[in-house]
This record gives structure tokens, sequence and C-alpha cells, in this order.
């Protein structure tokens, strides 16, 4: 799963996730352009990740809306559910993922969550 992930894999499906789920991911996927499962990226990134003395350099470019965007992105919640939860619209958390992505230069959300957790922003943060 690792590896997928990190070839760019928009999420994953445990096996025994029923018909109802798949159709649910399928929905979520499409819109968002992600699926995972926040405690198994967590396991994932910890069983992968290489130790860092210090946070990586795109830790400090972040402004503090954008790493909170990051760790919210990292916990598994959608554009939606992060803009409710900061109180500001769809579009300006778009443009805060936007600068996540610009500023730690990773192509997509998926990376994004999986750089956090590998560099142990998560943990900082938590």
């Amino acid at each position: 799963m690792y590896d997928a992930l990190r070839a760019g894999a928009a999420g994953f499906l445990l096996k025994r996730a029923d018909a109802d789920a798949l159709v649910q991911a399928v929905r979520l996927v499409s819109p968002t352009d992600t699926l995972l499962f926040p405690a198994a990226v967590r396991t994932l990134a910890a069983e992968h990740a290489r130790a860092y003395p210090a946070p990586p350099p795109w830790v400090a470019r972040l402004t503090c809306r954008e790493s909170e965007v990051l760790r919210l992105m990292a916990r598994g919640l959608t554009n939606a559910e992060i803009a409710r939860r900061m109180e500001v619209g769809p579009a300006t958390v778009k443009s805060h993922v936007a600068a996540v992505l610009a500023k730690t230069g990773i192509r997509d959300r998926t990376q994004a969550v999986i750089a956090a957790y590998e560099a142990g922003f998560m943990n900082a943060a938590s």
C-alpha cells in the first residue's frame, strides 16, 4: 500500500470493504482526489519514515493556516469539512491546499499527507 501511495494512488480500501463502501469511496475520490484512512497512513508512515534530525525546510515555509490545513488533511478531512472546522469558505481551503502543495513542492494531497507523517510534522502538531 505504501508503495502504491508513494507512486500516486488516490487512496485504498480494505479487502473487507462492502459494496456500499466501494460506491462511497468512488464518490469521494472523484471530487477530492484522495481517499485516505489517517490511522493507516500513520502506521504506514511510521514503518517507512526516516529519522529527521530537524524538520524539513518546507515546514518553516508554511503559514499557521496552511499548517492547520495540512494537519486536517492528514486527519482525513475533506475540503468541505476543513472549511467548516476553520469557519472559512471552501475556496479559501482550496487556496490553502494549493499553497501547501506549492511551498512543499509536492504534487498532490496524498503525497502531502504522507510527507507530513514521514517528516514528523503530525507528531509535532498533535
